[in-house]
């Protein structure tokens, strides 16, 4: 090596070659190697690592994807569930379970709750209706009620917010004849069953 490097550029690279063949061949055969392994294994297995990463970040967005959705389902099965427990209940418990049922609410009730509120009940008119595309029927009451302003707005008020299902449609309010006459109330009320034969 001593000789390379005094001689320099003088000593040409065949008899540099020649003169230190045994050290260089092995070297030359050593690199090939490395070369070699380095783009027929290292290269290829990395490109496969880098794959496989993507693959395994892939599958992970996958995943969590699929966690979302079965969470999403879950929550709307439970939802639909508790929607039909609560309708359940809404038709065994809050609506009146047969015309019957119904048309003694809407007569024999108002009338009372009318008595409890110094309110004279005149006359009422009950019409039942079948509701299109559904299991539910109407009936409607017309009533006529006489009374002091006070206790006409209690009625209304108790009407509202009592336990069985009633929906005031109309209020009509007139004053009566003379200075002292009490008030005139014209209610439509209406309430909802289950239409006979329909049972869940």
């Amino acid at each position: 090596m001593r000789e390379i490097l005094a001689v320099g550029a003088e000593v040409p690279w065949t008899r540099v070659i020649s003169e230190h063949r045994r050290w260089l061949l092995p070297v030359g055969v050593v690199l090939a190697i490395n070369i070699a392994v380095l783009f027929g294994v290292v290269l290829p297995m990395r490109r496969t690592v880098a794959t496989g990463t993507e693959q395994a970040t892939a599958s992970a967005t996958e995943l969590n994807a699929a966690i979302a959705e079965l969470k999403a389902a879950e929550n709307t099965r439970d939802g639909q569930a508790d929607a039909s427990k609560d309708l359940d209940r809404f038709y065994g418990e809050v609506l009146p379970a047969s015309f019957t049922a119904a048309r003694r609410i809407m007569q024999l009730k108002l009338a009372q709750m009318a008595r409890a509120h110094d309110v004279r009940y005149r006359s009422g008119s009950t019409s039942p209706e079948s509701l299109d595309d559904s299991t539910l029927e109407r009936l409607r009451v017309q009533c006529s009620l006489e009374g002091d302003w006070d206790d006409i707005r209690q009625l209304i008020y108790e009407i509202e917010t009592g336990p069985d299902f009633l929906v005031i449609d109309n209020v009509g309010l007139a004053e009566g004849e003379g200075g002292d006459a009490p008030l005139s109330l014209d209610l439509e009320i209406s309430t909802y069953f289950r239409a006979a034969g329909d049972v869940r």
